[in-house]
């Protein structure tokens, strides 16, 4: 019985030292694909922060006098645009 149970014993443990060994390996694919997406909502926070700026030294620069009215609108339209876009895949990262 004895001869039975240590190759036994032995088999459970190897699959044991394999399973514990192997673990940050299957965790390591997941972790990738999240930090994929948290660079990609950082990335994505960034340009959203640099457009909104780019949105107010645009109004700045109308107020100053360096852009016409009609160019500032053109403008505006186009930024804001950009910056919808942005926000509409941030949204798309939250599942919304």
């Amino acid at each position: 019985m004895v001869d039975v149970l240590a190759p036994l014993a032995i088999f459970v443990l190897m699959l044991a030292v394999v399973y514990v060994v192997t673990g940050p390996l299957r965790r390591g694919a997941m972790s990738q694909t999240e930090a994929r997406e948290e660079s990609d909502r950082q990335n994505l926070e960034a340009a959203r922060d640099a457009k909104y700026r780019e949105i107010r030294d645009a109004e700045l620069d109308k107020e100053t006098g360096k852009l016409s009215e009609a160019d500032w609108r053109v403008l505006d339209r186009e930024l804001r645009g950009e910056a919808v876009e942005i926000l509409r895949r941030l949204d798309e990262l939250d599942g919304r």
